[in-house]
This record gives structure tokens, C-alpha cells and sequence, in this order.
């Protein structure tokens, strides 16, 4: 089956969780925003396509299906790519962690869009920097943590004891906050060896390292979810 992506342009967003899973299973996919432009997203988000209305992108189309969230995405394409055990109870746990990753993402944002989305970071600088202390002293070191005991209890490679869509999540976790908080992740890194040793064996996958190296990977960025503002960082 082919996939259709529908994800905005010039950033990787939530829409890289899903765009990692499509490369590194050597899906055949179309990025179709890329193609088309933002525009071809509007008559699904207005309900004028076949298929469930989305909230928002990122959302994929499978034939008819039209499957939105990243969670819900990566559960449903899961079995078809083999990123994901087949037992029922072991996909229950990827979607529980794959939802967790969620919440982290969610939080990371509210960094530095703390009151509104609708306002400029510059608006809010204040208020940003008293939520990133927050983020890097507590939410972080709580968040990753809890990755690390569950490397740990699954034996130190993967989250599921084998490869998983919730690896790849969490490598372009993991590649975002080097990104946007780099003393921060510096000085958690040597309490983190088994996640550490997941985001490189990651990056060192086949069709990871190629998908890397292509242009289709598009820089982290000051538009996207992960942002670098050097007044936001620190090592504490």
C-alpha cells in the first residue's frame, strides 16, 4: 500500500514521529504537503474528504482510512511495518509509552508557548523562561528517568526487547532536546546511558542514517516543536 502523509512544510513537528516509522520500515510513502503544498491539507480538515476529519495534522491516509494523532498512527501502522510485537498486550504497552512520549512533546512545546500558541515566543519570554527552569529541573529529569527504568526492565536495548516504533519515537525525542536544550542534555546524558545508547543505535539503522543524510530531513528549526533559545538553557 502506499501511505499518504499529511504534515505542514518547513518543520518536522509531530509529523516526523510518523515520517521516521515510514523510513525506516522502507514504506512507501508521499510526504504530500511537500508535493502539493500546506493547501491540500484544508478539505480534510474541513470534513470535505473521505474520511474521519482530522483535528489537525499530522494525519495519514491508508485507502479509505484516514487516521490522525501520532499515537494512533503508529499504533495502526505498527503490525503492517513490523514495528511492533503482535501480541496484543505488548502493543497495549507501545501505545501506552508512544502516548507518554506525547505528553513529554506536549510539555517541551509549552516551553516556550507557555500562555497561548496564538502569540509569538517573544510575547511570552517571562513567563518562557520560568516554565523551561521547571522543564529542565524537574519534567525532564522525571520523563527521562522513567525511559531509563524501562530500558532497564526490558533487558537495556528497547523499550518492547525488540525494535519498536517506540524506539524511533524516542530517538527524535531524545534528537530534539540535544537541539533545544544542549547544556541541559549534557549534563543528564551521563544518567541516561541506556537511552544514550539507544538514540545512536538508532541513528545507525540502515534506513535511518540514509534518511538523515537526505534532504528529506529537514533541520530542527525555531518553528517547530523543539526550539533553541539560548536564554532558555542551562545545565541545571
Amino acid at each position: 500500500m502506499q501511505y499518504a502523509l499529511y504534515y505542514w512544510t518547513g518543520i518536522q513537528g509531530r509529523g516526523e514521529f510518523v515520517r521516521l516509522a515510514l523510513e525506516d520500515a522502507g514504506a512507501d510513502y508521499v510526504d504530500m504537503a511537500r508535493v502539493h503544498g500546506d493547501a491540500v491539507m484544508q478539505p480534510f480538515l474541513d470534513g470535505h474528504s473521505e474520511g474521519t476529519q482530522p483535528f489537525a495534522p499530522p494525519f495519514l491516509k491508508a485507502g479509505r482510512q484516514v487516521i490522525a494523532q501520532v499515537a494512533a498512527i503508529l499504533d495502526f501502522l505498527g503490525p503492517t511495518l513490523d514495528l511492533v510485537p503482535q501480541a496484543a498486550s505488548r502493543r497495549m504497552q507501545a501505545l501506552q509509552l508512544q502516548l507518554t512520549i506525547a505528553d513529554l512533546v506536549a510539555e517541551v512545546h509549552d516551553t516556550h508557548h507557555p500562555i497561548t500558541t496564538s502569540k509569538y515566543y517573544e510575547d511570552q519570554k517571562t513567563e518562557a523562561k520560568a516554565r523551561a527552569t521547571a522543564m529542565r529541573g524537574e519534567r525532564l529529569p522525571k520523563f527521562l528517568g522513567y525511559f531509563e527504568q524501562v530500558l532497564k526492565a526490558n533487558g537495556g536495548r528497547h523499550p518492547l526487547r525488540e525494535h519498536s516504533y517506540v524506539d524511533l519515537s524516542l530517538f527524535q525525542m531524545l534528537s530534539g532536546l540535544d537541539y533545544m536544550f544542549p547544556c541541559r542534555m549534557q549534563a543528564l546524558w551521563p544518567t541516561l546511558p541506556l537511552l544514550r545508547a539507544l538514540k545512536d543505535r538508532v541513528e545507525q539503522r540502515p534506513n535511518i542514517a540514509t534518511y538523515l543524510a537526505s534532504e528529506r530531513r529537514l533541520a530542527f528549526n525555531t518553528n517547530g516543536i523543539f526550539r533553541h533559545y539560548p536564554e532558555l538553557d542551562s545545565e541545571r
